[in-house]
């Protein structure tokens, strides 16, 4: 029996290992793949210590330092999916679409898959200007015309960040805006913005790269096209916790509910990190401490507080 089954490959889970190997505390490794979302990221400018790295060199990087201190300590299962956790005497049984191994405790940090823009060119034009992730490729976007699809807080946080340096940013969501209203006052303010609630995408046009977006207004029936050269979409994340779902309490969106002072969850034995919890702020760099402090209080956990 492991001490510890990590269930993740991106900041979080890489994080958790790099921790756990520096503890000693004998680890098994879980990931389909290394990376996270940011692994298809063109150029990523906000992991702290890294002015600018490439969504593929970033994934090798986080591989690369837990390689640096694997060892005999943390064995990687690279390929393999988590697909059911179930509780065992003195600890849990992670089962996966390849084996099943047991651990006396559990960090999930298996992150979530955007949701998709589903409209005629979104797919062909993913990261030629449609982009997924505003921190992430914002800053390649300066001085240009952009919109974002999507009404909520991530829509509206990503359209502050896009306010720094876009010429333009259109935002636009098929109902009402949804923000907190001190957020939203703040960016509907500025001159730099133009608001489009109750409007719907159609079609995003292009040649080798995004040159429009065609969009209906949903109150008229109307369908117009507005000249720019990033799509920037935020219309919700699905978090990869289905296999835990019947375990651990899981919010209205299915992330994992975890205390913030130290990323425990429902049941003891099990924590969780990254963006497959109700974290308020989904970040690279959040998730890597969020999985720091996890390690920190399961090594308490296993070895006595």
């Amino acid at each position: 029996m492991y001490d510890l089954a990590i269930i993740g490959g991106g900041p979080a889970g890489v994080a958790g290992g790099v921790y756990a190997a520096r503890k000693q505390l004998k680890t098994v490794l879980i990931a389909e793949e290394f990376g996270g979302q940011s692994s298809v990221s063109l150029d990523v400018q906000n992991w702290i210590g890294t002015v600018s790295v490439s969504g593929s060199e970033f994934a090798k990087m986080l591989r690369g330092h837990l390689d640096a201190y694997a060892n005999d300590v943390v064995d990687l299962k690279e390929g393999e999916r988590a697909i059911a956790i179930e509780e065992i005497k003195g600890g849990f049984r992670v089962k996966t679409n390849a084996s099943e191994y047991e651990a006396k405790t559990v960090l999930i940090a298996s992150g979530a898959s955007r949701r998709k823009l589903d409209i005629p060119g979104a797919k062909e034009f993913e990261q030629k200007g449609v982009v997924y992730c505003a921190s992430c490729d914002g800053p390649l976007f300066s001085g240009m015309d952009t919109v974002v699809v999507g009404g909520g807080n991530a829509g509206f946080e990503s359209a502050a960040q896009l306010l720094a340096y876009a010429k333009s940013v259109t935002l636009m969501t098929r109902g009402e805006f949804k923000a907190d209203p001190v957020t939203m006052k703040k960016v509907l303010g500025n001159p730099k913005l133009t608001a489009l609630p109750n409007t719907e995408p159609v079609e995003i046009k292009g040649d080798k790269f995004v040159s429009a977006l065609v969009y209906k207004d949903r109150k008229t029936g109307e369908t117009k096209e507005v000249s720019v050269q990033g799509v920037f979409v935020e219309i919700g994340i699905i978090p990869n916790t289905d296999y835990a779902k019947e375990l651990i309490q899981l919010d209205e969106f299915g992330r994992v509910v975890t205390d913030p002072k130290n990323q425990t969850t429902s049941l003891p034995g099990i924590w969780a990190a990254g963006d497959c919890t109700n974290e308020l702020y989904h970040q690279n760099n959040i998730a890597a401490g969020d999985a720091v402090k996890a390690l920190e209080d399961i090594y308490l956990y296993l070895h006595g507080k």
